[in-house]
């Protein structure tokens, strides 16, 4: 089995330590050099990240718990509002524990998630929470693995959005039947061939949950999940595998909010310790799209839409390059 260096052109670790981006520095530490969360180099890492670059940015602008407009924290302010923002500290490593992320994960279990079924809706009120009709699959994921990665994991409400995942999230391609009623009834997420990116958020939110500390449900849904990705060879239809399913899977981008790409997916799967061969168009892909100095380019962006841009579209991307080497180096060891 080679090794992941043997994959890249040129190494570009030293560039991802640099001080310029505490997070991706962070990440680099632990996830590339794997460094224990003790290790002095990481703390001061992790501490820098609340205190310098594009997260103390971020939450300058909050208001009371929520950015730009209260209730409107999905659809009227995308992608500004704090469901968007939220997820993007997230991705950035933010502290949990940070007053500011505290208040703005209580609004949203209060306006977004279904008091009744515990998914995440788009549109809601504290007085009645997430409306029942409005719940997404992407959203429900994206929620569940921002607020377990913000270290709610125990909460109650964070777990009946677990649950929710569990019971809800369907894996259908475009075989069988699907099923009726509610959510169902929303054709674009689920009919006859379940959304593609309801799947890989809803897997995403399950594989934060500590090895340990996952249910039945929980493995059984991560199990299905990942069956459902490798069937489609990562980004092919399934039932035609010479076909690529959505081309701008292959453009690579950070962060996806509701979107994915092959990168993001093989992030998830490596994560998981899946190597499997229906995976090796997927990471052939990502191993041809580094430059001569082994970095990877920022392919798609939401610069100009979100609260603080993050890098430059069609420059080389340390957020790109540090998902591109976690890949690669987990690839090749397992």
């Amino acid at each position: 089995m080679n090794t992941w260096k043997s994959l890249i052109k040129e190494d570009p670790t030293d560039w991802l330590l640099e001080p310029d981006n505490p997070s991706v520095r962070y990440s680099t530490l632990r996830d590339i050099l794997d460094k224990p969360e003790t290790d002095p180099e990481v703390k001061e890492a992790k501490d820098l990240i609340m205190e310098t670059g594009v997260v103390p940015k971020i939450l300058a602008k909050q208001k009371d718990g929520y950015w730009e407009s209260l209730e409107n924290f999905y659809v009227n302010t995308k992608y500004r509002g704090t469901v968007w923002t939220l997820l993007v500290l997230a991705e950035l490593y933010a502290d949990g524990k940070n007053d500011c992320i505290q208040k703005a994960c209580s609004t949203l279990l209060d306006y977004s998630q279904d008091c009744e079924s515990g998914g995440f809706s788009y549109s809601g009120s504290k007085e009645k929470g997430g409306d029942h009709n409005k719940v997404l699959p992407c959203l429900a994921g994206n929620m569940v693995w921002s607020l377990i990665r913000f270290g709610f994991l125990e909460d109650p409400q964070v777990q009946k959005g677990i649950d929710w995942i569990t019971t809800y999230q369907q894996f259908d391609d475009g075989v069988s039947k699907p099923p009726t009623g509610w959510p169902y009834t929303r054709e674009q997420c689920w009919g006859r061939h379940t959304c593609h990116m309801g799947v890989v958020k809803a897997v995403k939110a399950l594989s934060e949950i500590p090895v340990e500390k996952r249910s039945h449900p929980v493995k059984h849904t991560i199990k299905n999940g990942v069956e459902f990705l490798l069937n489609h060879h990562i980004h092919k239809r399934s039932h035609d595998l010479s076909r690529v399913s959505k081309p701008e899977w292959l453009e690579f981008g950070f962060p996806l909010m509701w979107n994915t790409d092959i990168l993001e997916i093989l992030d998830i799967l490596t994560g998981l310790e899946y190597t499997d061969e229906r995976m090796r168009e997927a990471v052939d892909v990502v191993i041809s799209k580094q430059d001569k100095n082994g970095r990877w380019n920022l392919e798609k962006t939401y610069n100009g839409r979100v609260q603080v841009n993050i890098e430059q579209k069609g420059k080389p991307s340390k957020w790109v390059t540090l998902r591109a080497v976690k890949v690669l180096k987990r690839y090749s060891q397992y």
